[in-house]
């Protein structure tokens, strides 16, 4: 893990999107080159080496950060879409969140049996939509290796959430919230 200091760039908005959660802004680490360069490297360099062959991340925040790290890491960059959005067969996985709840897929062909794969997005909460990434990858037939974000909120215990579907899948991330 880089010395980055990746929290200093994350920006507290009170009362958002509702009264009473206070939200944390992530898009300055995009907007700073140093900050981007260290995120996309910092990710890359913790999973090189681990037999990674494709990077999937879910609409629309882990497009941000997905396709950086697969084109550092030298593997293929699998985007997890909103209904609708993919033109051909696709699997499909519903999953909760903490506003509510929502549904990704992706193409029936993206990933097959023999893929190892990097999961990325912005943040882990609930585990909601990780778990439902993780779920999408292995309908193909491909493994999950690790997951990665940006932002853990710990105090929703997102990694006992994720032990139930993944176990001691790794899950790496660059700021953790209390």
């Amino acid at each position: 893990m880089s010395d980055y200091d990746f929290e200093s760039k994350v920006i507290d908005i009170p009362d958002y999107p509702e009264p009473g959660v206070i939200f944390k802004d992530i898009t300055p680490l995009f907007q700073d080159p140093e900050a981007f360069t260290a995120l996309v490297d910092d990710i890359a360099a913790h999973f090189a080496g681990k037999g990674i062959t494709k990077v999937v991340g879910a609409e629309a925040r882990g497009f941000f950060i997905g396709p950086p790290v697969a084109y550092k890491m030298g593997v293929g960059f699998i985007p997890a879409r909103k209904p609708g959005k993919l033109p051909r067969e696709v699997y499909s996985e519903s999953y909760s969140l903490e506003y509510g709840s929502d549904e990704l897929q992706i193409h029936k062909d993206a990933l097959e049996p023999g893929d190892k794969v990097l999961v990325v997005d912005d943040l882990i909460a609930t585990g909601g939509t990780s778990v439902a990434l993780g779920r999408l990858v292995e309908k193909t037939g491909a493994e999950v290796v690790a997951f990665a974000f940006i932002l853990e909120l710990e105090f929703l215990d997102p990694r006992g959430i994720m032990a139930r579907d993944f176990g001691d899948r790794e899950i790496y991330t660059l700021v953790k919230v209390k």
